[in-house]
């Protein structure tokens, strides 16, 4: 009998920032696909209370602490799950950090912070996970998340454009490099998601009614909104696409 080409069965993925909002949907979104699961997280108690989330509902999930930027902890990461035999075939950099300061104001620390979380941290565990992926030769699938800021630039929130404009360029350098190796790396763009990293743009009138008033959708997503999409670039179904980074915006990058 013929499988569903989104069928994620015998797969494992690795959530990077996924112990709440996007990332935990789409671990969720994934394991319902079929997929085992490790989250990821920097702190042990809020780690583990995801994955019992997960596997209270069935799932195969379980925790892997790290923080991105930590080059050392990302390789003892890896190393300690070579150790099981647990082989990642799924890779989605999610980890990331929001901070906002007009640039004139804007100390080289807090830049630095931005960058290293949203960007060079999204460097470091898929180089990691494609170290394997290609000694291996089974290939695998790499999905960096990126933002509208990869495409439009707003004020106040300089590190984090430069950062996720550069996810857009990270993730093609990666098809340019892996794509031999059969690994499909992509991005996806979230346009503004109800999560808590947002949470103070929810409770802003002025400018949740400027969000609801420019997108097209007349609202903001929701973050299960985003798994169909990941699914879609974890599975078999997407073996030829490539280098793309694929925007769910409620249709906000297509208007004036």
């Amino acid at each position: 009998m013929k499988t569903s080409p989104f069928d994620l069965s015998g797969r494992t993925a690795l959530i990077t920032g996924s112990v709440r909002g996007i990332g935990f949907a789409f671990a969720q979104g994934l394991a319902e696909a079929g997929a085992r699961v490790i989250l990821n997280g920097r702190s042990e108690e809020s780690l583990a209370a995801a994955v019992t989330r997960l596997t209270d509902l069935g799932h195969a999930a379980e925790a892997s602490l790290f923080d991105v930027v930590d080059e050392a902890a990302v390789a003892a990461a890896f190393a300690a799950l070579d150790e099981r035999g647990i082989a990642v075939d799924i890779l989605i950099n999610n980890a990331g950090i929001q901070f906002r300061k007009p640039m004139v104001d804007l100390a080289l620390a807090d830049w630095q912070r931005v960058i290293d979380t949203n960007l060079t941290g999204a460097f470091i565990v898929a180089r990691e996970a494609a170290r394997r992926m290609i000694a291996r030769g089974g290939g695998g699938k790499i999905i960096n998340i990126g933002s509208l800021t990869s495409e439009a630039a707003r004020a106040t929130v300089a590190p984090y454009t430069a950062a996720k404009g550069g996810i857009k360029m990270l993730t093609r350098a990666m098809a340019a490099e892996w794509a031999r190796f059969d690994i499909q790396a992509n991005a996806i763009g979230p346009g503004y998601i109800a999560t808590d990293m947002n949470a103070a743009l929810l409770q802003d009138a002025a400018f949740d009614a400027w969000v609801k008033n420019s997108n097209p959708a007349q609202r903001w997503g929701q973050p299960e909104e985003l798994t169909g999409t990941a699914v879609y670039l974890a599975s078999s179904a997407s073996n030829y696409v490539n280098g793309q980074i694929i925007y769910v915006d409620g249709g906000w990058l297509a208007v004036l």
